[in-house]
C-alpha cells in the first residue's frame, strides 16, 4: 500500500520514485526530460521560473501536465520566491494543489533557510554582514505579517540565540525593552540585533520603529548590552537605522 504522505489528494496520484515522475504520455515525458538536462547543463539560468515550479511539481504529480499550474501559482504569488515561500495552507488550498505538492514547494525554502542560518552561525555577524542579511532575506522578506526577532550576540559577536519575539506592529505592545535586555542577561549576550520585517514592501523605519531602537538602546546603556543595530526587512530590500544615522 502506498503510504498516506506520498499521496497527493488533490492530483489524486501516488508519487516517490523516478519511474513513476517519468510515466505519462511519450511527450511529458520528453518535456520532463528536458527540463532536467537543461537545468543539470545550464545552471542558475537554464530554466524560466515557471520552468523551476514545473520541475518541483513533477515529482508530487506524475501523470498531469504541470505547466498551468506552474503559471497559475507565478499568477497568484506573483514571483518565484513569492511562491516558494507562500504559506503551506495557501499553497494546498490553491486549486489543483494538495499537502504533497505544497510540501514539494516548501521544501526548497525550508532548505535554503537552514543554508542560510547555518552560514550566520559559523562566523561572527559583524564580520559576515552580508551573510547574515541573506539569511534574513529569505526568511522574512515574503512574509504576509510583520514579525519581530532579536538576534543576541555573545562577546565575540557569535550568535547565541535567535529569538522569535512575536508578530504584529512593532511597539510596546510586541516588544518590551526591560524584557529584552533581561533576555540578554539571563542568556549572557553581551549585544544584539534588533529586526523586523514590513509586509507593506518598503523598509522605510516609521517613528515607532525609531522610537522602540531609542528605548531599547538606551535600555542596553545601562547594563551594558550593546544595540548594534536595528535591521527592517522587505521585499523592495532592507534598511539599517544605524547606517542612516538612527542609533
Amino acid at each position: 500500500m502506498t503510504p498516506p504522505e506520498l499521496f497527493d489528494r488533490t492530483a489524486g496520484t501516488a508519487t516517490g520514485t523516478e519511474d513513476r515522475a517519468d510515466s505519462g504520455p511519450p511527450a511529458a515525458q520528453g518535456h520532463r526530460a528536458r527540463l532536467r538536462a537543461r537545468l543539470l547543463a545550464g545552471g542558475i539560468d537554464a530554466l524560466g521560473d515557471h520552468e523551476l515550479i514545473e520541475l518541483l511539481l513533477m515529482g508530487a504529480i506524475p501523470r498531469r501536465d504541470v505547466k498551468p499550474l506552474a503559471r497559475s501559482l507565478l499568477q497568484r504569488f506573483g514571483s518565484l520566491a513569492g511562491v516558494l515561500n507562500a504559506d503551506p495552507r495557501a499553497l494546498a488550498r490553491h486549486p489543483g494543489m494538495g499537502d504533497a505538492t505544497a510540501a514539494a514547494l516548501c521544501v526548497v525554502a525550508v532548505a535554503a533557510r537552514r543554508q542560510a542560518r547555518e552560514q550566520v552561525r559559523a562566523a561572527p555577524v559583524l564580520s559576515s554582514w552580508q551573510a547574515l542579511l541573506d539569511y534574513l532575506a529569505i526568511d522574512m522578506a515574503h512574509l504576509t505579517v510583520e514579525r519581530v526577532r532579536i538576534l543576541y550576540l555573545d562577546t565575540r559577536n557569535m550568535l547565541i540565540l535567535d529569538d522569535h519575539v512575536g508578530d504584529g506592529s512593532l511597539d510596546e505592545a510586541a516588544i518590551h525593552p526591560r524584557e529584552v535586555i533581561r533576555r540578554a542577561l539571563d542568556i549572557g549576550a553581551a549585544a544584539l540585533i534588533l529586526v523586523h520585517n514590513h509586509p507593506s514592501g518598503s523598509p522605510e523605519p516609521s517613528r515607532a520603529d525609531i522610537q522602540i531602537t531609542h528605548r531599547i538602546a538606551e535600555a542596553g546603556r545601562l547594563l551594558g548590552i550593546t544595540v548594534h543595530d536595528h535591521l527592517i526587512i522587505a521585499r523592495s530590500g532592507h534598511i539599517s537605522l544605524r547606517s542612516k544615522g538612527l542609533i
